[in-house]
C-alpha cells in the first residue's frame, strides 16, 4: 500500500467496526472473543494511525528474567524500570517519548486508548511493580515521533495461568514494531513464541527486531541460527522478510548488577548500530506498509466473518421456511372437511332470493307437478343407503365437533415441532418453494463441504425429498418462551376459536352473493330455458345444477372435484378433495358447470378458513418464532449488503 485515503478508509472502517460485531450479533454467531480482537486491531492498531503524524510504537517483550526491562532503561539511557535476577517484578506498562508528543493534542488519548484506562506519569519507580494503569515519563533519548514501551514477563505463572499474560497482549496489539529479547534457555521456547506470533500475525503481519542475551563465547554465526529459529517460531518459512535486525547483547556482571547499561551489537553485517536503526524508521515511510498488512489482516477477517454470517443467514432462511411450510401442512390438515351441505344450502338460498319474479311463479306451479319426481328422488336414497352403508353420511352431522377434533390433533403437533431442536418437511420438486430450499440448502453445503444438518434425504419417490434443519439460535429465546407457556390453557384458547372456523363469515356471504350474481350475468339462452324448465318441476335451473343433484343423490355415480390452494406460504401442492353427490347419467357439461360452481365457493371457504387457522396458529404458537427469525433476516440482509459495501470501499480507500 503505497498511499491510501486517510479519510475514505477512517470512515469505511468506523462503519465496519460497526456494522459486522452488530450483524453477528443478529445471527447470535456467538463469535465475541474473536470480535473482539477484530475491533480491537481496528481501535487500537488502526483508526487512531490513520494520522500520518502519529508516532511509532515499538515495544520491548520477553520472557521472565530476559533482561527485558534493562534493555529498555538502556534504550532510553535512564534506570526508569526496575530489574533484577527475579522475574515478575514489573507489572504496568511504561510508555517513554519525547516530550514534543506529549503536548500534541489527543496523544495520551490515542495513545493508551488500547488499555481501556486513563494513563498516569511515572512518580515513582516502584509504582510498577503493582498492578494498575500504564505509566508514561518523558524522554529525550527515544527516537524522535517514537514510542518505546516497555512490558511485563508475559511467562510469569503458573500451569498456564499467566499472571501479566493479558495486559502484555494490550500493550503488543498496540505496538507497531516488536523488541523481542530472549536468551540461550528460552531461544526455542514455543510457549513463548507462539504467544508473541499471535501477536504479531494474528490481524496484520508487524516486524520485530530480535535481541539476543547470549554468552561472548557464541559468534556470530550461531547467534543468527538461534535468532532465526525464533525467526520461523513467530513468523513461519517467510521469516526473513519480516526481521527488522538481529542484534545480541553479552552477558556482563556489571549490567546484571545495574552498574552498566547493555550494548547492542549488531550481529548481521546488513543490520545498522540499534539505535540509529530505530532513528531510520520513518513513520510515513513504514506506516503504510504496517498498515497495509494490518488492513489486510483486518479485511480477510472481516470476510471470513461474513462468510460464516451468510451461512447463519441462509441456516435461518432454510429453517423458516421449513417452519412456515409445516404450518401450511398443518393448516391444511386442521380443515380437511368441507361443509357441503350448509354452503350450497345456503348458495340456493341466495340463488332462489334472486330468481325473477316469473321464475317464482312458476316454481309454485312446480310444487305440484314435481312432487312425484321428488318422491322417487327420496325413495332412491333409501335404496341407496341400504345397498351402500360405507358410502352413507357420517353418524355425526356436527361439523362444530369435526373441527374441534381436527385441530386438536393438529394444534398439538404443530407445537411439539415448533419447540423442537429440529424440523424437516417432504416435499416433491413440482412444490413452488422446493426449488428455493434446495438452492439454500446447496450454498450451506457448499461452505460447509459436508452433509451434516441441515441435510437432505431423497425418497424412492422420483422428485420426492425430506429436508431437516436445526432449529436456529436465533429463535433459542421464543422457543423456551413457548416452551415455558403453559399449554393446556393455550390449547383451550385455541379451541375457542372453533366456531369462527366452522361458520360462515360476512365476507364469506358476500363472496357467495357475488358468485350468484357472476352466474346470473354469464347464464346465456339454453341455461336460461332450463331455468325455466327446471322451475316447473321445481328442480333448481341447470346452471345451479347442485341442486338437483342434491335432490337426487345417486352416490353409484358420485364424482369428486379437487380445489387447488395456494398455501399459506406459497406452496401448490394443497388439495381439497371435495365429493359431489352426482347421478350416474350426469352429462360431462353438467359435471363441468358443478365444477365451475363448486371450485370457487370451496375455494373461498378453505382459503378462508386455513387463513383463520394459520392466524390461531401464529398467535398460540408459532408466531414468536416467525417475527424472530423475520426480523433477524431482514435486519441481517441489510447488514451483509452494507458490510460487503464497506469492506470494498476499504479496499477502494487504498491505492
Amino acid at each position: 500500500m503505497e498511499h491510501f485515503s486517510e479519510q475514505l478508509l477512517n470512515d469505511a472502517l468506523k462503519k465496519l467496526r460497526s456494522d459486522l460485531p452488530l450483524l453477528s450479533d443478529t445471527l447470535c454467531l456467538n463469535k465475541a472473543a474473536d470480535l473482539t480482537s477484530w475491533t480491537g486491531v481496528i481501535d487500537k492498531k488502526l483508526l487512531p494511525r490513520l494520522s500520518p503524524d502519529f508516532p511509532l510504537t515499538a515495544a520491548v517483550c520477553g520472557g521472565g528474567s530476559s533482561g527485558k526491562s534493562t534493555l529498555f532503561n538502556s534504550l532510553v539511557g535512564d534506570r526508569l524500570s526496575p530489574s533484577g535476577g527475579t522475574a515478575g517484578i514489573n507489572r504496568r506498562i511504561l510508555v517513554s517519548a519525547p516530550g514534543e508528543l506529549f503536548r500534541q493534542s489527543k496523544f495520551l488519548t490515542t495513545l493508551f486508548e488500547p488499555f481501556g484506562a486513563v494513563s498516569q506519569p511515572l512518580k515513582d519507580k516502584n509504582e510498577l511493580t503493582t498492578p494498575g494503569c500504564p505509566l508514561y515519563i518523558l524522554n529525550s533519548n527515544v527516537p524522535r515521533n517514537m514510542v518505546l514501551m516497555d512490558t511485563p514477563d508475559f511467562d510469569t505463572g503458573f500451569q498456564g495461568g499467566y499472571t501479566n499474560r493479558e495486559v502484555v497482549r494490550q500493550a503488543l496489539e498496540a505496538a507497531d514494531v516488536l523488541i523481542y529479547i530472549f536468551t540461550n534457555s528460552n531461544y526455542n521456547n514455543r510457549d513463548n513464541t507462539d504467544f508473541i506470533s499471535r501477536m504479531l500475525t494474528g490481524l496484520g503481519m508487524r516486524k520485530c527486531f530480535l535481541v539476543y542475551r547470549v554468552y561472548s563465547g557464541f559468534d556470530n554465526a550461531e547467534v543468527v541460527r538461534h535468532a532465526m529459529t525464533v525467526a520461523r517460531n513467530l513468523y513461519g518459512e517467510n521469516a526473513e522478510n519480516y526481521v527488522l535486525g538481529i542484534y545480541r547483547t553479552d552477558e556482563d556482571n556489571a549490567v546484571a548488577a545495574g552498574e552498566r547499561f547493555m550494548e547492542l551489537r549488531p550481529a548481521r553485517n546488513q543490520d545498522p548500530q540499534f539505535m540509529d536503526a530505530l532513528k531510520q524508521m520513518d513513520p510515513l515511510t513504514l506506516r503504510p506498509e504496517l498498515l497495509a498488512s494490518i488492513l489486510n489482516g483486518v479485511l480477510k477477517k472481516a470476510k471470513e466473518i461474513l462468510l460464516q454470517t451468510k451461512v447463519s443467514y441462509n441456516e435461518l432462511r432454510l429453517y423458516l421456511d421449513i417452519l412456515r411450510t409445516v404450518q401450511s401442512h398443518c393448516v391444511s390438515e386442521a380443515v380437511p372437511h368441507f361443509p357441503i351441505d350448509m354452503v350450497l344450502n345456503r348458495f340456493i338460498t341466495l340463488w332462489l332470493e334472486t330468481d325473477p319474479p316469473y321464475i317464482r311463479a312458476m316454481r309454485q306451479t312446480g310444487n305440484i307437478l314435481g312432487h312425484p319426481v321428488k318422491m322417487l328422488a327420496k325413495a332412491a336414497g333409501k335404496v341407496k343407503d341400504k345397498i351402500l352403508p360405507s358410502k352413507s353420511k357420517e353418524k355425526s352431522d356436527d361439523f362444530k365437533d369435526k373441527v374441534e377434533e381436527d385441530l386438536l390433533n393438529v394444534v398439538t403437533e404443530m407445537h411439539r415441532r415448533t419447540a423442537g431442536s429440529e424440523i424437516s418437511v417432504s416435499l416433491t420438486v413440482q412444490d413452488q418453494i422446493a426449488g428455493q430450499m434446495l438452492e439454500i440448502f446447496e450454498r450451506i453445503i457448499a461452505v460447509k463441504g459436508v452433509r451434516s444438518k441441515p441435510y437432505i434425504e431423497f425418497s424412492n419417490k422420483k422428485g420426492s425429498f425430506t429436508l431437516w434443519a436445526d432449529a436456529h439460535p436465533v429463535v433459542f429465546n421464543a422457543q423456551e418462551e413457548l416452551r415455558n407457556r403453559d399449554w393446556e390453557t393455550a390449547l383451550q384458547t385455541i379451541l375457542s376459536h372453533k366456531d369462527v372456523i366452522a361458520e360462515m363469515s360476512e365476507n364469506f356471504e358476500k363472496e357467495l352473493k357475488f358468485l350468484v350474481e357472476r352466474l346470473r350475468s354469464t347464464m346465456g339462452f339454453t341455461g336460461k330455458v332450463r331455468q325455466t324448465f327446471s322451475a316447473l318441476l321445481n328442480i333448481l335451473p341447470a346452471t345451479a345444477a347442485v341442486t338437483y343433484i342434491i335432490s337426487t343423490g345417486d352416490a353409484i355415480g358420485a364424482a369428486g372435484i379437487k380445489v387447488k390452494l395456494a398455501s399459506l406460504f406459497g406452496l401448490n401442492d394443497l388439495y381439497a378433495l371435495i365429493a359431489i353427490p352426482a347421478t350416474s347419467s350426469l352429462k360431462k357439461a353438467d359435471q363441468s358447470q358443478i365444477e365451475d360452481i363448486l371450485g370457487p365457493v370451496a375455494k373461498q371457504w378453505l382459503d378462508e378458513k386455513l387463513n383463520t387457522v394459520r392466524m390461531i396458529f401464529e398467535q398460540e404458537i408459532t408466531g414468536g418464532i416467525i417475527r424472530a427469525a423475520q426480523d433477524a433476516i431482514l435486519h441481517s440482509e441489510e447488514l451483509i449488503i452494507a458490510v460487503e459495501t464497506h469492506i470494498a470501499r476499504c479496499e477502494k480507500a487504498v491505492t
